[in-house]
């Protein structure tokens, strides 16, 4: 890549194809020319990759064992999760053909490319698109506003929680940080159900705005912290506000109108909180009680078999996890 648009780290590319030659083909080209490749071998390990992993670039061959190249392609844009701006490319062992594009371009892909490839056209338009998506990053990251949802992004929500928090100190009131996120039991038996999945998720997000509304206080500032992640800085809220914020959560997500889809999935939500009684005697200010919260919830959402809410600790035992929601207890 041009020395102007090098990033900081080499872009990392998701090379799915079951077929060696292939790969080492495409590897021999973007490998010298400053972009670092992730293997996949099937469609189903590609998807997971992209989840775990969040490559700037996917590069599907479009006859793959399990899903065709075009069908991760439609699933993965289906999927809340993966970042929009991330360019796909779907590759063909075979010569081009008319039909072919048209359905990986209908499916998201930006580009198609059949036999031969011609090497110097393929870097000269990855290049073209991490440009792209670079800037358009760039500019989502500056903005106060998430145009999905109409609530903060991260930049807006550290704002405002920095703003709120100086509020409380100043008052010795409590404080409360809250990072959730979506809770949808993954089967991963079959393209469909992931999907299915795929559908519900991107119905919550579509609706957090509107659920958020419902269970928020106009005083409370309520922001997007990733593809399905979300906070709240709540003010006037202690421990056990912030947990009765959570269960009101839940209660309007489940009266939300849902598919059978979702109904069979049990969409839930999964959280974690950094609360303070008095903000003044807090060791941290409001901004690190989120960035707590946050990884509280990540490391939530990593023991699947764990409680779905919990309150920030560098190590906290099993014995003090915080119970589930209670709508949702047995």
């Amino acid at each position: 890549m041009p020395d102007s648009d090098t990033p900081l780290r080499p872009p990392l590319v998701l090379l799915a194809d079951d077929q060696e030659w292939s790969s080492r083909s495409l590897e021999s080209i973007l490998g010298p020319n400053g972009y670092a490749v992730l293997r996949a071998y099937t469609g189903r390990q590609a998807m997971e990759l992209v989840r775990t992993a969040q490559p700037d670039l996917l590069i599907l061959d479009a006859k793959l064992p399990d899903l065709s190249g075009i069908e991760v392609c439609r699933l993965v844009r289906a999927d809340p999760r993966f970042n929009a701006t991330t360019p796909i490319v779907v590759t063909s062992s075979a010569p081009s053909e008319r039909a072919q594009r048209i359905d990986a371009y209908v499916a998201g892909a930006w580009e198609y490319f059949g036999q031969p490839i011609d090497s110097e056209v393929l870097l000269h338009k990855l290049n073209t698109y991490m440009r792209s998506k670079r800037e358009t990053d760039q500019v989502r990251s500056e903005s106060f506003v998430d145009q999905a949802t109409g609530l903060y992004t991260i930049r807006g929500l550290a704002r405002r929680a920095h703003e709120l928090g100086a509020l409380a100190q100043r008052r010795h009131e409590p404080l409360a940080c809250i990072a959730f996120a979506p809770d949808a039991p993954e089967s991963g038996d079959t393209a469909s159900q992931t999907a299915e999945r795929s559908t519900v998720m991107t119905e919550w997000v579509g609706h957090i705005g509107e659920i958020t509304r419902r269970v928020a206080r106009t005083s409370d500032a309520v922001g997007r912290l990733g593809q399905t992640e979300f906070g709240i800085v709540a003010a006037e809220t202690d421990a056990t506000g912030a947990l009765r914020l959570l269960d009101r959560l839940q209660g309007a997500i489940e009266a939300l109108p849902t598919t059978d889809v979702g109904d069979a999935m049990g969409l839930s939500i999964r959280a974690g909180y950094c609360a303070a009684s008095d903000a003044a005697a807090s060791p941290v200010d409001a901004v690190e009680m989120l960035l707590r919260a946050t990884a509280t919830l990540r490391e939530c959402r990593m023991d699947p078999g764990g409680a779905r809410i919990r309150a920030f600790s560098a190590s906290p035992p099993s014995s003090e996890r915080q119970p589930p929601l209670s709508s949702a207890s047995p």
